[in-house]
């Protein structure tokens, strides 16, 4: 490994953030895999010759990045690589996992039909108590959850009295509405708002109670401007990031 090779340098450079720095560029090149512990807060101390505060500080910023996680009993777990998606980008889920070599795929399907009110029935159009398709999936990316999604269907365009079964959404939902409806969605507007997991959400997600989860509430649009699709989705906030490009007037 090479993270552990040249001896650490005195100047202006924090020690703590070198070593961060040394530990995060292992990780990106694989020298650390999904579930390998890092060195702890003692044998980095020792191979660098640095106290355990500044130890603890590398350590400290490499979890604050999402790249470790800190167990009790293990120490210093590489989490999964988070997805990063600019979200002024319109994606089906399986088209945003693709796009960045992650293989899609689905936990649990439920559809039902329920009376909506509140955002859903405000976003779509329709009257409070209207009957909407809704579709509530755990989506997967190679093969664990990264989130789960509830989505309420215009009634214009998927029928109430003829929803899809779970087996017809095995699949990318926009290529379904596509493909059966004719209908494809090209604009949205999303808002992300930080949460927390309670004990049902935790559970579909594979995470404690309490850990951070970003809340992503699109509404999408066809072709005409038409509101098809209100959707919610939980994302896991130890895999999954928004980036914002910004430019100064």
């Amino acid at each position: 490994m090479s993270w552990d090779r040249e001896d650490l340098v005195e100047g202006p450079v924090p020690l703590w953030f070198q070593i961060a720095e040394r530990l995060r560029t292992a990780v990106e090149k694989a020298e650390f895999g999904e579930g390998d512990a890092l060195p702890s807060e003692s044998a980095l101390g020792a191979r660098f010759g640095v106290s355990r505060t500044t130890a603890r500080a590398a350590l400290d910023s490499l979890e604050a990045d999402g790249l470790i996680s800190r167990r009790s009993g293990r120490g210093s777990v590489v989490l999964p690589p988070r997805v990063t998606v600019p979200p002024h980008q319109l994606a089906s889920f399986t088209e945003d996992m693709r796009a960045r070599g992650l293989e899609p795929s689905y936990g649990s399907t439920q559809v039902t039909v329920e009376a909506v009110s509140g955002e859903p029935a405000r976003a779509l159009g329709v009257a409070r108590r209207t009957k909407l398709v809704r579709i509530e999936r755990v989506l997967l990316a190679d093969g664990a959850p990264i989130a789960v999604s509830t989505s309420w269907l215009s009634p214009d365009v998927v029928a109430v009295r003829t929803p899809p079964t779970a087996a017809e959404l095995a699949g990318s939902l926009y290529d379904w509405l596509e493909r059966t409806t004719g209908t494809r969605l090209v604009a949205g507007r999303e808002t992300i708002a930080a949460d927390i997991a309670d004990a049902v959400l935790a559970e579909r997600l594979g995470v404690a109670v309490g850990s951070p989860v970003l809340t992503a509430v699109r509404v999408a649009s066809d072709v005409t401007g038409r509101a098809v699709e209100y959707a919610d989705r939980r994302y896991r906030g130890d895999r999954y990031r928004f980036t914002v490009d910004s430019v100064r007037s």
